[in-house]
């Protein structure tokens, strides 16, 4: 723990409050530490501690960016959050430069998030949810807001008031109304966590069905096929094949920093075609050595069986589901072969799990409060992130403000890893005014936030 200023006041007001604490927000501590900057922060997470992607979280898997893309690199390469002071600190920085890699193992990239959360548990409340956030008094401008939060697991709520309030509650499992409400169906978010409670005999021959083709799906098809021997697993996706994910260093500079302002500036007709355009960098794509990894798989199987329907492992292109049932206590899936219009059935899956990605709206509801202020219903920002309100509604040094849901005005990198560090800085700016030239090359030496009260 790095030594904090603790603010002794009665009152309940903050100068920021965070609603969710993981990576976007975790930016903006780190900045808010590097810059020195004195205020009131309280963040308010949902978990009852730091987890980033915890249910994806496999075996062996490495991170798809650089760790160069970690929470201060890019803004502050002398900053004590780095990837590389996190290994230092652990006594492996050697050890993690021989393995001549970029790309760390996603479970120690998680724990070098832990690592940088830890230094501002002071200023969490883990285990509360928001639920809603409403202007803090009548008429205009609104100069400050009322954040409702409830403790996770009870009825008890909390409010809070800030002058600034920043929306960052990542996504949320996107799932196919037709598998609402099924019991042995999973979201892959939800993966590590429940696979083993679901599954809980390494031995048994389980019929399990994984729907997607993105790389999650791909890594859950092939972890299941390792984590159960007698498993008979299928990969049913609809796009004719798995497609490698295009990370070639030019198309890779769309994820760029300085590439948010040229972004921005585009007319929407023309954001919308590029968004469309990159979507192979990030959307239904999978790394390549993984897609040869598994090709390896099938060859093999089809060297000892030409027959596909004999295979132990199979990948399903061009199939649609269009009927789910679990009546029987299992899952029945039926579904179309695409181009032939014929269907098929997999009866008596043990599992089901949904690689269909994340829905980034869920701001909205959050937010509906003050929908009237805004200047669009879905809440449009500029190109500091704070939400467009109607002339004079909300005052200057007052705003609410997203990270992670802006894909459309702020490019493809708007819900990555890969502009943290800069975004979080340039939040800190925006929010408190702060010129950070200097202060951005001379580490600070302790926390200025104020302690939550």
């Amino acid at each position: 723990m790095l030594d904090s200023t603790i603010a002794n006041t009665l009152s309940g007001d903050y100068d920021l409050i965070c609603v969710g604490f993981g990576p976007a927000s975790l930016s903006i501590a780190v900045a808010l530490h590097d810059g020195g900057v004195q205020a009131r922060v309280l963040f308010i997470e949902r978990q009852q501690q730091f987890a980033w992607h915890e249910g994806m979280l496999l075996p062996g898997t490495h991170m798809q960016i650089s760790y160069l893309k970690d929470m201060a690199t890019f803004r502050n390469p002398q900053s004590h959050f780095t990837f590389l002071n996190y290994l230092h600190t652990n006594n492996r920085l050697v050890a993690f430069t021989n393995q001549s890699t970029f790309y760390p193992l996603r479970e120690e990239f998680n724990d070098y998030l832990s690592w940088c959360a830890a230094h501002f548990d002071d200023y969490v409340h883990y285990g509360e949810e928001v639920t809603g956030v409403a202007p803090a008094s009548q008429g205009t401008p609104i100069k400050s807001w009322k954040v409702q939060s409830r403790k996770v697991g009870s009825q008890e709520t909390v409010e809070y008031t800030a002058r600034h309030v920043v929306v960052a509650i990542g996504g949320k499992a996107n799932i196919p109304e037709e598998f609402l409400n099924k019991k042995r169906v999973i979201h892959s978010s939800q993966y590590m966590c429940e696979v083993k409670k679901m599954l809980p005999n390494k031995d048994a021959a389980y019929n399990l069905a994984i729907l997607g083709g993105g790389q999650s799906a791909v890594e859950i098809f092939q972890d299941l096929g390792e984590r159960y021997p007698q498993a008979k697993t299928s990969l049913i996706l609809r796009q004719p094949a798995l497609r490698p994910s295009d990370d070639s260093p030019f198309v890779n500079e769309i994820f760029d920093p300085d590439q948010v302002d040229r972004f921005f500036n585009l007319d929407d007709n023309t954001r919308r075609e590029e968004i469309r355009r990159n979507q192979p960098t990030n959307y239904s794509v999978v790394r390549l050595e993984l897609i040869e990894k598994v090709y390896s798989e099938m060859y093999r199987q089809r060297m000892h069986d030409p027959n596909e329907k004999n295979w132990q492992h199979r990948i399903l292109p061009l199939r649609d589901i269009t009927k789910v049932d679990d009546k029987s206590g299992k899952v029945d899936l039926t579904v179309t072969k695409v181009r032939e219009g014929v269907t098929e059935a997999h009866s008596d899956l043990d599992l089901v799990v949904l690689g269909t990605g994340y829905k980034r709206n869920m701001h909205v509801g959050l937010l509906e409060q003050v929908k009237q202020l805004a200047v669009t219903e879905n809440f449009g920002v500029d190109r500091n992130y704070r939400v467009r309100f109607h002339e004079g509604a909300v005052a200057r040094d007052s705003g609410i403000w997203l990270q992670g849901c802006c894909e459309a005005t702020h490019g493809l990198s708007d819900s990555l890893l890969s502009i943290l560090a800069v975004r979080g800085g340039e939040m800190v700016d925006s929010i408190f005014h702060q010129a950070r030239k200097s202060a951005s090359r001379t580490p600070s030496s302790s926390v200025q936030l104020m302690a939550k009260l």
